[in-house]
């Protein structure tokens, strides 16, 4: 799912050097995929976590992920987006959802 998310990013973004990432368990770890990004001829790299809310994996994990991965790539600028968050958008897809169930 995350791969079918990162094509659809890549489309309506016109971002052609997109990797997706995971945070814990499964490959590509984040810093598998900032390396790719570095393979790939990034000089300035946008974490972008996938993330409704600013918890603990947002304010603590991935920062410290990222920082720890960022000392191999001492020239490159590495930030991290803010999470998702309460934006309208969100309320927007979710009356989507809803709006799919309750019209049919």
């Amino acid at each position: 799912m995350l791969e079918a998310f990162a094509k659809i990013y890549r489309e309506r973004s016109g971002r052609q050097l997109v990797e997706v990432a995971h945070m814990e368990i499964a490959e590509p770890s984040i810093p598998m995929a900032l390396e790719r990004c570095v393979e790939r001829g990034a000089q300035d790299i946008v974490v972008a976590p996938y993330f409704l809310s600013p918890g603990r994996h947002i304010q603590k994990d991935i920062p410290r992920i990222v920082k720890d991965a960022a000392k191999n790539f001492p020239d490159v600028k590495i930030e991290i987006a803010d999470p998702i968050g309460l934006d309208p958008l969100v309320a927007e897809v979710i009356e989507q959802r809803v709006k799919a169930k309750t019209d049919s």
